[in-house]
Formats: C-alpha cells, structure tokens, sequence
C-alpha cells in the first residue's frame, strides 16, 4: 500500500515526533500507534460532538492491531478548558490505571488537544500522548509544539505546560464533518503562516484558499502540510517561545483580547479572533509606516473572499471601548517586563517582534475599528 500521507517531522532533541498528514489516518490509527505502546491498550479523551462522529471510527481503527480503547467524552466548546474539566479528566485517567508507559490520545479539535495535552503533562509527572486533532485549527496550529493549557478568567491558556506529543495524526477526512463556521475559524489560522513568513503560500492561498474551503482533498493536504512544515521549523528552533516562536503569534494579542471581551464563548471562536487579529496588526503597522498602505487592504480583501470575519463590526454584541481592549491586552502572555510584545509585519511573509509600539498608535487603531461598528 502505497504512503497517503505525508510527515513532517519535529526534530526536538529527545522529544523528536513525526505529524502525519493525509486522508484515511484515523483507520490506520492502531498501525500508527502500535510501535509506541508498551501494552495494547489506550485511554481517549474527546469531546461529545466528536465521539458521536468519529469515535467508533477511531475504534475499528485501533482495535485492527489489537488494541483497546477506554474513552471519555466532555462538553464540547471553549468553556471545557477549565480546572474542573482538567480535574475531571486527570482523576479519569487515574481510575484507568494510566501508568507513565502508556499513551493517552487527545481526540479533538484545539480545546481537547491543549486541556488533553497539560493533563498528560502533570499525570505522574508527565505521560506520553498522541495528538488526533479533528478541526482545521488544532491540524495546522495547536496539536503540533507541545503548548498545552487551560484558560482563567483573567486571560486565555495562562495556566499550562510545554509537553511533546509523540505523534500526531491529522486526518484531513475528519474536516469534511466541520461546520462551515468553524472551518473557516480555522483557515484563520492557516492564512496566518503565509502573512508570517511566506509570501509565496500566501499568494498560492488567494488562488487556491476556495477550493480548499469547497472540500479539495488535495488543496486541504498541501495547506494543512505547508503549515505544520513552517510550525515545526519554528517550533525546532525555539521550542519554549524564548524569541522566534512568538511570531506565530501574529494576530493574537488583539484576538486574545477580543476573546476575553467576549466571553471565550461562541460570540467569537479563536481563529475568527485570529483573523480580525491579523486585520488589525497589519493596519497597526501600516499606520507605523512599517508596510505599504495597500498591505491591509490586501489582507482585508482575502479574508472577505473567504467570508470570515475581518472587522470588529462582524462582531455580535457590545464591546469594550479602546481602553477596555487595552486593559485585556495587558493580561496577555507576551507582556514582558511590563511591556506588551506585538508581531507586526514589513510586508506580507514579512513578520517580526517588537515592544516598542507606541500606546497612542495602538489605542487609535481599536477607536477607529470601534468607531466603524
């Protein structure tokens, strides 16, 4: 049988893992996982939307090499990255006699796989896990890096650990099951790799983002690889976010405030936040004078063919006013020494880090973003 699949490897010292990505994985899930198991045997955590689609799928799958499978199915939605769903989970695993030889499978999109992820991360002291993210967004973004988490009232994923998985399988058949929203919520992310550093995706993206969006198997394979591909080369060279991997921030200060503004909830999922995020930082550096006048536009202007959100106006609901976003802003995991980090752009594939970003410029962007609400 011929590979299907393509992989991508992470080469972490120790901690190196392959992400394999292609149609059919989740059939061939148990020959994948096999090698790794010390005994045949798994516990699976997902959420209730994606067990009733896809868990009897993934247990054909693994139960073909003899393996199997325990699982426990939570709520679905950001609210389940919380204390009680991580307590819940971790005492779950516990009563499964997890030992620290076994593996645990996240089995879901970003919130299972980060909530999944930091269990796995402090079960007696860390027990290996495989990654089987089922949305657009936990294929291209949160499934691959190791950053795993929960959220707190007073910000997004400011409780949680770095902890590898030692496999990651993305099975692009499962994007066929998404709602249209949230694929989309996802491509918000996937359209963030080629605004970071690769001007050439984000052009292939203007061409072929559409037919990717109308289910081309071949489109969804060669987007979802070229993004994992640019993630794990930056991931390689800073694995715990101590310079260069704070670019694949792009977009989310302003889309994690807007986030926490709203409730984390389904006024805004994370990769709408994401994009309107990306609209926001290129207006920001054009106003900087750092990137051509027309650069928003363009960006603007791509988002709308693919009819995602792009202004705070496409936002149900009130809203802080600049300051308030401010405040929110400030809680983000980028302030350092007191300073707010933002990854603003020279030109599209053209990204970088900075703190000096004068207040003023910021606030001015979220009065006129407001204004036009």
């Amino acid at each position: 049988m011929t590979q299907a699949y393509r992989t991508i490897h992470v080469p972490l010292d120790g901690r190196a893992y392959d992400v394999l990505v292609g149609p059919g994985l989740l059939a061939r899930s148990g020959a994948l996982i096999a090698p790794l198991l010390r005994r045949k045997r798994v516990a699976v955590v997902t959420d209730e939307t994606v067990g009733a689609l896809h868990l009897d799928a993934l247990r054909e799958g693994l139960a073909a090499e003899g393996i199997d499978m325990t699982a426990l199915a939570l709520a679905p939605g950001e609210g389940t990255k919380c204390w009680s769903a991580l307590e819940r989970s971790t005492e779950w695993l516990l009563e499964q006699q997890i030992e620290r030889g076994d593996i645990v499978i996240a089995f879901g999109g970003g919130v299972i796989g980060d909530l999944v992820g930091f269990a796995a991360a402090i079960l007696r002291r860390g027990v290996r896990f495989v990654q089987i993210p089922t949305s657009l967004l936990a294929q291209v973004d949160s499934s691959v890096g190791g950053k795993t988490g929960i959220n707190s009232p007073k910000g997004k994923n400011l409780i949680g650990a770095f902890h590898q998985p030692s496999l990651v399988l993305a099975d692009t058949h499962m994007l066929r099951t998404l709602k249209t929203r949230d694929f989309l919520a996802g491509y918000g992310e996937v359209v963030k790799y080629g605004l970071l550093g690769d001007a050439g995706f984000f052009e292939w993206l203007e061409a072929h983002a559409p037919d990717m969006a109308a289910g081309s198997e071949e489109a969804r394979v060669h987007a979802v690889a070229r993004a994992v591909q640019m993630k794990a080369d930056i991931v390689a060279r800073d694995e715990t976010e101590q310079g260069e991997r704070a670019l694949l921030n792009l977009g989310h200060t302003f889309g994690h405030a807007l986030e926490a503004a709203t409730g984390y909830g389904d006024r805004l999922l994370h990769g709408e936040g994401v994009a309107i995020g990306c609209a926001l930082a290129f207006e920001l550096s054009a106003r900087l004078g750092l990137c051509a006048q027309e650069t928003p536009s363009r960006v603007r202007a791509h988002l709308s063919d693919m009819k995602m959100k792009v202004d705070l106006s496409d936002i149900k609901g009130d809203l802080p006013d600049a300051a308030g976003l401010m405040a929110l802003m400030a809680q983000d995991k980028k302030v350092q020494d007191g300073k707010l980090r933002f990854i603003l752009a020279r030109g599209i594939g053209s990204a970088f880090i900075t703190s000096d970003v004068p207040q003023s410029a910021v606030m001015a962007v979220l009065e006129d973003a407001l204004a036009q609400r």
